[in-house]
This record gives structure tokens, sequence and C-alpha cells, in this order.
């Protein structure tokens, strides 16, 4: 089964309103601390909403998407929207890569065609990228109950049907958590797995004898938890409040995303196309409320496992690539405790949470070594 093909389309209307809407954005006044400290700049914002209103070419964006094989398929009772890339070469490994928020398949868009065709066949995989529920072209779940590990099914379902009896699994953020489960759940159908990054909480036996890496690590958790979660807290509380700003005001959308790209990449790899590319897949189908219930759905369990630590183990062979400008950033000891099977192990000197979209070339060596050593 292949699903029913798919392929990206926005009416002139709908376009024609977001600009309209931009342009009679009510803005707020400067904030009263210099630079990011109060969140997104007035200057900033409002300069790329101006690009955004009168610059931005989405027609070519979309037409560039579309040349990536996408289709939709119903699983569990919801239609899943996905990137669907197979190899020329028929050995190639079958490969599900899951994104996050505040991303989307956009991240991926750089990466699939050489992961798909590398110089080398035995560095080639077929290519999955759904998009989550609620995200992107996905339908958005009318009920409660889609978490992290109802997710994690419905991709094995999703793998199943596509013909990967067995499979490996990647992704960031909720691709991390999402990959994990697969993990958990699967195990028999899961070749393994490349996290970015593994999530663990800090050993407390190690406390006492931080390495200098450990405590900046340490330092950047605390760090974020003070002056860096607000989001988290409104998208795992009360979705439903930011989620009226975020479908009906692009400014809003564009504040409340940017940022976080702000604060979460290293230095500033991505173009302003880059980002209006990824928020149009949020502004077009109209996913802002429905993406930030996935932190109501599974937020607080996730936070656990990096910050206060489990006890669940995950056998399956793993991999992990840890970017420099990613929280949280476990040392490998830490991780150790929880993947019982870390085959790969890397620490790039560049990179943010968004390693597919920030350093493409750098994130295909990636997984090109990781899976080597997995499945070598």
């Amino acid at each position: 089964m292949t699903g029913t093909p798919f392929r990206i389309h926005a009416d002139e209307a709908e376009l024609r309103d977001l600009r309209d809407r931009l342009r009679r954005t009510r803005w707020p006044e400067p904030a009263t601390a210099a630079g990011w400290a109060q969140g997104a700049p007035l200057d900033y914002v409002r300069d790329l909403c101006a690009y955004w209103a009168d610059g931005y070419d989405w027609r070519a964006t979309e037409a560039r998407l579309n040349r990536l094989p996408q289709f939709r398929m119903e699983v569990d009772g919801l239609g899943l929207h996905y990137v669907h890339a197979r190899s020329p070469h028929p050995e190639a490994t079958p490969l599900v890569l899951t994104h996050g928020w505040p991303g989307s398949i956009v991240e991926f868009a750089r990466v699939v065609e050489p992961l798909t065709r590398p110089p080398d066949p035995a560095d080639a995989f077929h290519v999955v990228c759904p998009s989550l529920p609620g995200y992107g072209f996905s339908d958005r779940p009318a009920t409660t109950g889609w978490t992290v590990e109802r997710i994690a099914d419905a991709w094995a379902q999703l793998m199943a049907r596509l013909g990967y009896d067995r499979f490996a699994a990647g992704g960031h953020d909720w691709g991390t958590s999402i990959s994990t489960a697969l993990a958990q759940r699967h195990p028999v159908r899961v070749l393994g797995i490349h996290l970015t990054p593994p999530l663990a909480a800090p050993d407390p036996a190690t406390l006492g004898d931080l390495t200098e890496p450990e405590r900046a690590a340490l330092h950047d958790l605390e760090t974020a938890g003070r002056d860096g979660d607000g989001y988290s807290f409104e998208q795992s509380t009360r979705p439903q409040t930011i989620g009226y700003a975020l479908v009906d005001s692009p400014a809003a959308l564009c504040a409340w995303i940017v940022e976080k790209f702000h604060a979460w990449t290293d230095g500033d790899p991505l173009s302003r196309d880059d980002l209006l590319d990824n928020l149009m897949l949020y502004w077009l189908p109209a996913t802002g409320a429905s993406a930030a219930r996935l932190y109501w759905e599974s937020f607080r369990d996730v936070q656990a496992r990096f910050r206060t630590g489990t006890t669940d183990q995950v056998t399956v062979p793993t991999g992990a690539t840890i970017f420099p400008k990613e929280n949280p950033r476990p040392s490998r000891r830490w991780a150790a405790r929880r993947f019982t099977d870390i085959r790969y192990w890397s620490e790039p000197g560049t990179g943010g949470h968004f390693g597919a979209f920030e350093q493409p070339e750098l994130y295909v060596q990636e997984v090109r070594a990781c899976f080597r050593a997995l499945l070598g």
C-alpha cells in the first residue's frame, strides 16, 4: 500500500488573506529590555512579517516541496500526511524520520535526496517522513489521547502498510521521544534508532565528579528552566488559549515560533525564507492550536525523562548525535543508564536543535555514520 498521492496547494485567496492580515497587524510597543530578553524584538518580527507579506514567494516553496513524493493515509482513524521517498537501491534501509515542534517536514526537505541516493549504495535509505498528528497536512485529532506512545504505534502501522516489516527510526524534539517509544514498543521491528539527542537525566552518582561538558549541560538545562520554558508551560497546560492567537494572527504565530528558532539554533544558519517555509506549514492548515496540544498530551512525561530521570530502558541498538547548541545534552555515561546498547556517539562542533534544517550535509553524514555502526 502506498497511500493517496498528495500535493501541497494554497488557494490564491488564502495567500491574499495572509498578506492582508500581516499588513493590518496591530503591533505592540517595543520591549523595555534590550535584545531578546523579553521575547522576539518588535523590529525583528515586524521586518520579517513585512517580508512575509510583500517579498516571500510561497509558490516557489510549494513547487520545491511538491518535488518530494507525498501521500496521505488513514491510520488509527486519523489521516496522516507523509513523504515517502524510495531509494533506487532495492536493499536500502527503511528509515522513518520524525520532526518536532516548532518544526515540520520542511526540516528534512534537503536531506531526503542525499539519504535516498548516496554515492555508496550501502548508505541508502528509503525515507518516510510523516507530519505529526495535528501538524502540517496531517489531520487534527478531535479527541484526547494522541500521546507520544500512540503516535509511535501509528508510525509502526504506517511502516507496515508501506511494506516495511523492519525499519530504522530517527528524529529530534518530539521525534526523539517517538523514535524511542518505537524502539520500546516494537523492538523486534526496529533495527536501530538515531536520536538527536537521546533523552536521559543527569546521573546523581556523577554529580560529585562532573566533566566540563556535563557542567555546561547542567547549567544550560537549569537556565532554560528559569527563563526559556514559558512556551512549554502554556502549551502543556492551556494550548487552546494560545491557539486562538496562533491560528488567527500570522504575526503572533511568527513571534511565537521564530523566538525558538533564535534561541535553539547555532549562530544564524537559516534564511528568512527557511523560517517562513516552516511557518507556512502551520499557517495554511491552521495547526497552531492542534500542534500545541501534543504538549498537553505528553510534555510532562517527556520532560521528566531528561530532568528528573526514569527507570525505563531501551535495548534496541542506539546512536546519538549531540549538537553543541542542543538542550538537553546528556553525556554518554548519563545516557547509557537508559539506553543499554549505544553503538554510536558523536558530538559535532556545530549545529543546534534543528540539525537537519541547520546543517543538512552534516546531518546526512551523521545518519550514515550512525547506521553503519548500528547495522554494519
